[in-house]
């Protein structure tokens, strides 16, 4: 009886193993630490980091460079915490954002805690991409031709949405290490050719520092939408995990110490991403400023078409960086709950179905700033700046009042407060877009 019931588990576990070489977050783990490096710069300075002078102007001076100091403080503390917890119980490996919540959580509550708020992310992510995407191609095409005859939006994110039905059916994260660095040295390009500019331009006498709205009430709305695009701008949380997942890890070597180590330069990337293009692109155009940056910059033209270009590459993977985790939970449900055999057909399917859907989203609804205002207030700030505070505390239990539990409380106050803010001032502004908006024009 011992041996038939031995065959069965030992059947189950190979079972359980093809299926996880199958699988895109677990069929491949030997990524090296700068794997980790690009495709963290590539999760996290995306298309938020064009509408951080917007976000200045909402918010001012001062308040603002304490939000964005602040925001990079915190998301590379809740950063750390994540990579420590990877591998907190010896043996296992969190390969996923929600398993980790499983295990503080329970097996059921952690399910319900987590995957909504990380699908809301990627997912909106992805759809977001595909309008800056979209619109970063028209941008091009009137900065190269300006003489030519205008497209409707729709057309170019149709035109930028053909780009994934080819690249979606890369099967894991090391597959799309090649895109994901020319992803990488975009976001870089584009950000430098975005605060370099803007430099050589200079201020102009008249420019204006005074918040954009003239009405209390459209200030309040206004610096609610901010701190959305700030939290937007901070969104590679939602899949560190999954990167981690790709690392090797031994008892004498384990997946943090690499991990780690291309955290710390993505975040130093970042840093010389962020900061230039929000202080200078904010000093030179005051609150005249668009939600994207390289719109308000129209000369020279060769120039800004370059950086659209970039912007385009990158947010080609960025959207593979996103839409992995999802592809990764949609095709465990299938194998693993309805009991679907893993094969090629069911992937293509899968994943030619996400494109599909995010595309005709991105076509119906194509709000960028206020979409950004609205799922990074709502969803980016719980996965990313208190959710990890909250599972440090349930697992690592700190003693009350010392300062590893002020500082995550601290942490979880103000993420509370983005979560409440930001999705109103978002919403505001996707009710007022689409007042004047034309359904696929």
């Amino acid at each position: 009886m011992e041996s038939g019931a031995d065959a069965r588990n030992d059947r189950r576990t190979a079972e359980e193993k093809a299926i996880d070489d199958w699988l895109p977050v677990t069929s491949s783990r030997n990524a090296k630490w700068w794997y980790s490096a690009f495709h963290n710069v590539t999760a996290m300075v995306g298309a938020g980091v064009l509408s951080l002078p917007y976000a200045l102007s909402q918010l001012g001076w001062g308040f603002g460079i304490t939000v964005l100091v602040l925001s990079w403080v915190i998301t590379l503390y809740t950063l750390w915490q994540m990579v420590e917890m990877h591998e907190m119980v010896p043996g296992k490996r969190f390969d996923r954002y929600h398993e980790l919540g499983q295990h503080a959580f329970g097996e059921k509550l952690g399910l319900y805690v987590v995957v909504p708020q990380q699908l809301i992310v990627e997912v909106g992510t992805c759809i977001v991409y595909m309008v800056t995407g979209g619109k970063s191609l028209q941008k091009f095409q009137q900065s190269i031709c300006p003489d030519c005859k205008p497209l409707r939006t729709t057309y170019f994110i149709l035109i930028f949405a053909s780009v994934h039905f080819v690249l979606a059916h890369l099967p894991n994260f090391n597959s799309i290490s090649g895109v994901s660095l020319a992803a990488a040295i975009m976001s870089l390009s584009y950000s430098t050719i975005a605060w370099v500019a803007s430099w050589k331009r200079g201020a102009h006498d008249d420019v204006d520092y005074s918040p954009r709205s003239k009405t209390p009430v459209g200030q309040m709305f206004g610096m609610f939408s901010a701190l959305g695009d700030v939290a937007f701008a901070y969104a590679g949380h939602n899949v560190v995990l999954e990167i981690q997942a790709t690392i090797p890890s031994t008892p004498e070597k384990p997946s943090k110490g690499p991990m780690w180590l291309g955290c710390v330069v993505a975040y130093i990337i970042v840093a010389i991403c962020y900061f230039p293009v929000a202080i200078i692109g904010f000093y030179v155009f005051g609150n005249t400023v668009d939600d994207n940056i390289l719109i308000t910059l129209e000369h020279p033209p060769w120039l800004i078409a370059s950086a659209n270009m970039f912007v385009i590459i990158h947010v080609i993977g960025g959207y593979q960086i996103f839409s992995m985790p999802v592809y990764d939970m949609i095709e465990t449900f299938l194998v693993k709950s309805v009991k679907l055999k893993p094969s090629g057909v069911l992937r293509f399917t899968v994943r030619t179905l996400f494109v599909v859907i995010t595309t005709f989203i991105a076509i119906t609804f194509p709000f960028f700033g206020g979409l950004l205002g609205f799922f990074g207030g709502f969803a980016l700030a719980p996965t990313t700046y208190y959710l990890p505070c909250i599972i440090w505390l349930i697992v690592r239990k700190p003693k009350r009042w010392s300062i590893t539990w002020c500082i995550n409380w601290i942490c979880i106050v103000i993420g509370v407060l983005i979560m409440i803010l930001a999705p109103i001032g978002g919403l505001r502004s996707i009710i007022r877009s689409a007042g004047s908006y034309k359904f696929y024009s």
